[in-house]
């Protein structure tokens, strides 16, 4: 009887990280039905930019109230689950607060002083965070791709801080062998004369009960990842390793039309020869994208790892002006289509069922596509390395050379350049005349 209570912790264990392990699995699956990319150049840049923009949260405290409160919230977080290393040790073999046993008091001391020092600051600007939301309600917050569930998902994040925070401190203040060493209890040692008129009994039940809800409460909220924009919390690493390291202004040629391009412009050439063997290889099947699976794995993984929280948007001149396009609303989109693809191959087991559906059209619209002015703010306001303009200009790509869809004013354009060599409608001889108007 005595191994029932560890019987159940490693059941819980097993089973809440086997379902994450399943969530991530499935969560690998989507990001490859993307188009394979080559990242392996500038990794002494790439690992710099992890060091700096993912751990050192650099872009982050660009702004620096709702920074430095993340990085409270980020360093908090991550510090104290620290702690978990022990609670999984205490749960699997019987053992109470077993650092106890393998540090010096002081050393142990110090960490639990640290962590729950670290949880206050954590609980309070949490209560900013959602202050900001709810109460001041900032303008990014408030925009039509942050209705519904967006809303509700922030809000459910915030409130799994502040209940987990609150029962590792409520578990070492009903503690009573950890109050009476004296060590480490900074903060609940204030919170446990609340507990006074309560028996031996009483309070090592809400201890117990505040430990199991503390344990369970981080399994539930790892898992609750998956589903939420929270991600970023795992995939805010890998995603800044694989971003942009190129100038941003510089975008990607297909080399089909390259080749086709120096093909017209050499007099020498002949046309009609034959390809050089493996050249039809590097036709792509599609140009441009019209869904998710014909962007890039990268683009897919930045997807995923959109943190909503708008500065992309807020720092858009397009929709400064008022028109549709939000960068935030592209990378949703781009997740909202992708979960749907990986939901209609689990149903057909394991293969994808045309549904008559795609991003472009069903979710993210021309008019959205054609008002970016391509000025890469989205790109340099994003504090995890999202790049929506890499999508946006992929979509662009597909409209123009697979559908002839472009708005009016370019196609008059590229018609210009064509027959002129400017953009201008003046002839060859006339070409300079716009410097006169």
């Amino acid at each position: 009887m005595e191994y029932i209570p560890n019987i159940i912790f490693a059941v819980i264990l097993i089973v809440g990280i086997g379902f994450f392990a399943r969530n991530i699995k499935k969560l690998i699956r989507n990001i490859k039905l993307g188009q394979e990319v080559d990242a392996s150049d500038n990794k002494p840049q790439r690992w710099k930019n992890m060091a700096y923009i993912a751990l050192g949260q650099s872009k982050m405290v660009k702004r620096p109230i709702s920074g430095f409160l993340h990085v409270i919230v980020y360093v908090g977080f991550i510090i104290i689950n620290i702690e978990v290393l022990e609670i999984i040790i205490d749960g699997l073999f019987g053992t109470h607060r077993i650092g106890l046993s393998i540090l010096p008091n002081t050393v142990y001391g110090f960490l639990i002083g640290t962590f729950e020092i670290l949880a206050v600051l954590v609980l309070v600007a949490v209560s900013v965070f959602w202050i900001r939301r709810n109460v001041i309600k900032i303008k990014r917050f408030l925009s039509s791709e942050m209705k519904g569930w967006p809303k509700s998902d922030g809000n459910i994040i915030l409130y799994f801080e502040v209940v987990l925070m609150a029962l590792f401190l409520m578990m070492n203040a009903t503690d009573t062998e950890f109050q009476n060493l004296g060590i480490g209890n900074i903060i609940s040692q204030c919170i446990a004369p609340l507990f006074d008129g309560v028996s031996p009994e009483g309070l090592s039940a809400i201890e117990r009960t505040a430990w199991w809800l503390h344990i369970v409460g981080i399994l539930i909220f790892l898992n609750y990842l998956y589903f939420s924009k929270h991600l970023h919390i795992l995939l805010a690493f890998p995603n800044v390793y694989f971003g942009k390291v190129e100038p941003k202004g510089k975008f990607n040629n297909l080399e089909a039309v390259t080749a086709e391009v120096k093909l017209m412009m050499d007099p020498d050439a002949d046309p009609f020869a034959a390809a050089p063997e493996g050249a039809e290889d590097d036709v792509p099947a599609k140009f441009g994208a019209s869904d998710v699976m014909d962007l890039s794995q990268i683009q897919l993984l930045n997807a995923y790892t959109c943190t909503e929280c708008g500065r992309c948007t807020s720092e858009c001149p397009a929709n400064l002006t008022g028109k549709k396009l939000s960068p935030r609303k592209i990378m949703m989109d781009t997740r909202d289509r992708l979960e749907e693809v990986g939901k209609n191959i689990d149903a057909n087991n394991g293969e994808f069922k045309d549904d008559g559906k795609q991003l472009l059209g069903d979710y993210i619209t021309n008019e959205e596509l054609w008002a970016c002015t391509t000025c890469n703010a989205c790109v340099e306001a994003c504090p995890v390395s999202i790049n929506p303009l890499s999508i946006i200009m992929d979509m662009r790509r597909y409209l123009v050379m697979e559908q002839s869809a472009a708005p009016m004013e370019l196609n008059t354009m590229m018609t210009n350049i064509e027959n002129n060599g400017a953009p201008w409608p003046y002839n060859q001889m006339d070409r300079l005349n716009w410097k006169d108007e």
